[in-house]
């Protein structure tokens, strides 16, 4: 999640660590869930946990899945996703990722690749030091932020 979130807001990233998460509130947060929960019903392994860490939507013999409400987010869910295949070739384990749209009836593959492990890689390092500051980043508004269920913490 915090890899995610690093892509979406540091702010938001920072918040959600120090226990202010305010997404149990969110009405797009509960459609997201809704539609992880009801999608893709005939598959067996899902939301897999491993090391109380990443959780996984699908868990495939070949490929891991993400099930997204939608791509606004796109470059967020693409660096989860490569983080997951990641944490998962640390462990032994070589999959590959599709991040599925099922409300838009589309679905994109993500691969491992090393420019993307370095991408990662460089992702885990500002999670480390964003996280690691005393205070919250800044306030910067973003297209998405009215949407965000940190909108009223940010900007009420």
């Amino acid at each position: 999640m915090k890899i995610n979130y690093l892509y979406v807001c540091e702010r938001k990233l920072w918040l959600f660590d120090r226990g202010i998460q305010l997404e149990e509130n969110s009405e797009k947060v509960l459609l997201g869930k809704l539609l992880s929960e009801y999608s893709y019903p005939s598959e067996t392994r899902r939301e897999v946990l491993i090391d109380d860490l990443i959780k996984i939507d699908v868990m495939g013999e070949e490929e891991i899945r993400e099930i997204k409400y939608s791509n606004s987010l796109a470059s967020a869910n693409r660096i989860q996703i490569l983080y997951y295949l990641y944490y998962l070739k640390m462990l032994g384990i070589e999959r590959k990722g599709i991040i599925n749209y099922p409300k838009m009836r589309r679905m994109e593959e993500v691969s491992l690749t090393p420019e993307a492990e370095r991408e990662v890689e460089q992702a885990i390092k500002r999670v480390e030091e964003v996280l690691s500051s005393p205070r919250p980043p800044e306030v910067k508004r973003k297209s998405y932020c009215p949407k965000c269920a940190y909108y009223e913490f940010c900007f009420g």
